[in-house]
């Protein structure tokens, strides 16, 4: 009798701890929590659960000698076993790789800050050229017979460092765009379509207005994705434009026909 009570308590509070697990990855996907969170949620609904059972579950008869050490030595095993394939199974975090990515995200901020006052001097420097060039024109004009000499100034930046491909590709990593979309057989959430052809369905123009402005375009068989506003529009607030130009020109070169992309569709 006691058996039989202790085994509808345990159905009871499973049931139970499986609808509150699933109310929580309800919400969270309502709040667009990752997936690995939502998993975590769950999980810990149901470990919350497996605690609230043990509490009512009967007495083990005691265990001397050789037999309890045999039974440690099964829990320790059960127990590592749960952690290992825990691990196994969710995806790990290096610190030093996610500081690393703040690090170059928030390296190109400052160095911006501290070229702002250069930025304004070249301003100012372009703009008297100008003027001496107008004066130039009105001396020659006048046939003052007078010559003004008038040094360019080279303009700020010149050639991009660096492969602009392994720019965007390094972008494509610190915006961490693989959470939402499979790329080269790995990454991806089902949130956005599998980008290994989208080279060869949209221009670089287009791509740029599907970055800064998501609600343009949606990829076949996302309907559900799109009108959630699975992809943020934050990225023309967040990115500056050789970023921008740079991940733009990755996107570009994804063009293998073997994977099957789902076509852009123009929404307005």
């Amino acid at each position: 009798m006691a058996n039989q009570s202790f085994t509808k308590n345990v159905l009871k509070k499973t049931t139970i701890g499986i609808i509150i697990g699933v109310i929580l990855v309800v919400v969270a996907q309502q709040t667009h929590f990752p997936q690995i969170f939502q998993i975590m949620f769950f999980i810990y609904a149901m470990l919350g659960t497996f605690v609230f059972i043990l509490l009512d579950a009967p007495p083990m008869k005691r265990l001397e000698g050789f037999k309890a050490l045999g039974a440690l030595l099964v829990f320790y095993l059960l127990l590592s076993g749960m952690y290992i394939a825990g691990a196994s199974i969710l995806p790990q975090f290096d610190p030093t790789i996610e500081a690393g990515k703040i690090e170059k995200v928030l390296k190109r901020r400052k160095a911006a800050s501290e070229q702002g006052k250069a930025d304004e001097l070249i301003a100012r420097t372009k703009a008297l050229d100008e003027r001496a060039k107008a004066i130039t024109q009105q001396l020659s004009s006048l046939g003052a017979g007078a010559k003004v000499e008038v040094v360019d100034t080279p303009s700020a930046g010149g050639a991009a460092s660096g492969d602009i491909i392994a720019l965007g590709k390094e972008q494509w990593e610190l915006q961490e765009c693989y959470n939402c979309h499979k790329l080269f057989g790995s990454g991806g959430k089902k949130r956005g379509p599998i980008l290994d052809n989208i080279g060869n369905l949209m221009t670089p123009e287009q791509l740029r207005e599907k970055l800064l402005y998501p609600k343009k375009w949606k990829a076949e068989g996302f309907d559900k994705q799109y009108k959630k506003g699975k992809m943020p529009d934050k990225y023309r607030d967040l990115m500056f434009e050789e970023e921008i130009v740079a991940l733009i020109a990755f996107l570009s070169t994804l063009k293998d026909t073997s994977v099957d992309t789902p076509k852009p569709i123009k929404m307005y």
